[in-house]
């Protein structure tokens, strides 16, 4: 019986001691992350190659609007260097954000409507807090194409699809 009691002081004493989550602020760490999406496209928009790319995690994707489009970080920065070189890079203008937060707060994911010289397009990611910062680890650039438009698009990609789609046979 009294080892039964020790065990129940310890077992006691060790939840009592247990570290409690942290609790996130998840108004402060969506207006933090608003921020790390707005100053990226401001990057852009500013041929600010360093604060583009310091952006993005080290292991980041980015996926463009066509099909064969999915890069690495260093792909990537190596795709783009020209344009931000001519210190003209491109200019996303954010229509409207949504920002969603895992549980602990070191996992967000978002959708964004933009404005961009393709019209209309979406963006969506995924960013992870480590050390105390956001890093973009993932993002896609989808054009938008209105429902009544779709089969204009289709007939256009057609030839380019064909072709792209024999690296799959």
């Amino acid at each position: 019986m009294r080892k039964l009691g020790i065990i129940l002081s310890v077992s006691l004493l060790f939840f009592a001691c247990k570290e409690t989550p942290k609790q996130v602020n998840i108004t402060s760490e969506k207006a933090t992350i608003d921020s790390v999406l707005i100053n990226w496209h401001k990057a852009a928009s500013n041929a600010n190659y360093t604060n583009y790319f310091g952006a993005l995690d080290s292991s980041s994707v980015y996926i463009g609007t066509a099909a064969e489009e999915i890069w690495s970080k260093k792909q990537f920065s190596n795709f783009s260097k020209p344009y931000f070189d001519r210190g003209r890079a491109w200019d996303f203008k954010t229509l409207e954000r949504n920002v969603y937060l895992n549980e602990t707060g070191d996992f967000a994911w978002f959708d964004e409507l933009l404005n961009t010289w393709m019209g209309t397009c979406r963006g969506s990611g995924v960013l992870e807090k480590k050390n105390n910062t956001w890093k973009i680890k993932h993002y896609v650039l989808s054009v938008a194409i209105p429902n009544d438009d779709i089969q204009a698009v289709i007939t256009a990609k057609k030839k380019n699809d064909s072709i792209f789609l024999n690296r799959y046979k």
